[in-house]
């Protein structure tokens, strides 16, 4: 269930400080497919933003390790576990783009982390668009594409407000090891649209839920990362609520 050390030591770049910021800025891995985890950008640093930023890769394209994390309006390309990790991650207005992968392999947008439920972290998709390259979406009846998978038992992620394109499979969810994680976990979806966000046919496991609006509320700029206390300094734009 847990990463091979070299999804946390290939990266193009790597950020520690605190208030890190970066803004029209493209972070691309070329390793390529064929060389499996590569990550484009690692971030353990708190206050972080990301604005109008690209960050490409294939396989764990973006490391969101911990603290506190905010995205907007960025094109993030990838195709398995493509945004993975523990921090309280908040994407808003991004384009989140799975691309074709090897013969055989399914593309996995998240793979999130979180190893205890006392832990208030988690990977939070607002006002996005999950969306297909054209060599995927012209292969879409042949690969299996879900919104993400449980890396850790108490893997926690949530999409709200979003458009989700129909490569998507109908269970929208997939597991990462048999049953591991599968009553543990918090996946959630919340007022969504488009031909792959229908909930009828979605995962039927315990920590799965159709969300309200008091319950993605919990997710939002205000609530999930305290955006307010320190957004308004960056100068980037955000919205603070559903």
């Amino acid at each position: 269930m847990y990463k091979p050390i070299s999804a946390i030591k290939n990266y193009v770049a790597a950020v520690s400080g605190q208030g890190f910021l970066a803004r029209d800025i493209t972070f691309e891995n070329t390793a390529g497919p064929t060389n499996h985890q590569a990550a484009a950008l690692r971030i353990n640093a708190d206050l972080a933003a990301v604005f109008r930023c690209t960050i490409s890769g294939h396989q764990d394209t973006l490391y969101v390790h911990s603290f506190r994390q905010f995205y907007r309006e960025c094109d993030i390309y990838g195709t398995i576990d493509f945004i993975f990790g523990n921090a309280a991650a908040v994407f808003q207005a991004c384009n989140i783009i799975s691309r074709l992968p090897l013969p055989g392999q399914a593309t996995v947008v998240t793979a999130q982390s979180r190893d205890s439920p006392d832990e208030t972290t988690g990977i939070s998709i607002q006002n996005c668009s999950i969306l297909p390259t054209d060599d995927l979406q012209s292969k879409s009846s042949m690969v299996s594409s879900y919104l993400g998978r449980p890396w850790r038992n108490y893997s926690r992620t949530v999409v709200l407000e979003s458009y989700i394109d129909d490569f998507i499979k109908p269970q929208g969810w997939t597991n990462w090891v048999g049953e591991q994680g599968l009553d543990t976990l918090y996946y959630g979806e919340y007022d969504n649209y488009g031909p792959g966000s229908g909930t009828d046919r979605r995962v039927t496991w315990a920590g799965y839920h159709v969300m309200d609006y008091y319950d993605a509320s919990n997710f939002t700029v205000s609530e999930f990362i305290a955006g307010e206390e320190w957004l308004d300094s960056t100068s980037f734009p955000y919205d603070g609520g559903l």
